[in-house]
């Protein structure tokens, strides 16, 4: 299930401006996947992205990532709510990674936060529908259950952003 709007920028894919891309507790291996791609993929496309969430998931992608080919910046998430409730930090498009109930909480607090930049959540895990049914805030939503494998997720991904899928 895929219900999208359409993502600033072109045909090509190309998302300009600041996003954020929100990440929750690691326990789903498929997060750690589509976060990398996520992170790869908006950074070729022109967006200047900030990572933020809980200090364990942050700490994965630094090992997953030693170099930094695909992740970026990254900060803790109450830091960045913050700067947010602050007025020193403002973003185009903020991306919630969802697989649980804090992770939709989170995403409301986005939404209220953010009310005019575009929020994407992506719903995932062993039964992403309870938790996709229980936003009730404006947003787009990608749903798909995976846990381990994060394909299918990936070419929903791919068709919300206009993004075309690899074959590998």
């Amino acid at each position: 299930m895929t219900e999208a709007t359409e993502i600033p920028g072109n045909a090509s894919g190309k998302i300009s401006g600041k996003a954020l891309l929100l990440l929750g507790c690691p326990e789903t291996p498929a997060q750690q996947a589509i976060a990398l791609y996520l992170a790869h993929q908006l950074k070729t496309h022109g967006s200047d992205l900030l990572i933020i969430g809980t200090p364990s998931v942050l700490n994965l992608l630094r090992v997953s990532d030693p170099a930094k080919h695909y992740i970026g910046p990254m900060m803790v998430l109450e830091k960045c709510i913050e700067e947010i409730v602050e007025k020193r930090r403002t973003v185009d498009l903020c991306i919630v990674c969802a697989h649980n109930d804090a992770a939709i909480a989170y995403a409301a607090t986005m939404r209220h936060l953010l009310p005019v930049s575009r929020l994407v959540v992506i719903i995932f895990g062993k039964d992403p529908g309870p938790l996709a049914a229980a936003i009730d805030f404006p947003c787009e939503k990608i749903v798909e259950k995976a846990v381990h494998n994060p394909m299918q997720l990936k070419a929903k991904v791919n068709e919300v952003f206009g993004w075309v899928a690899s074959r590998t």
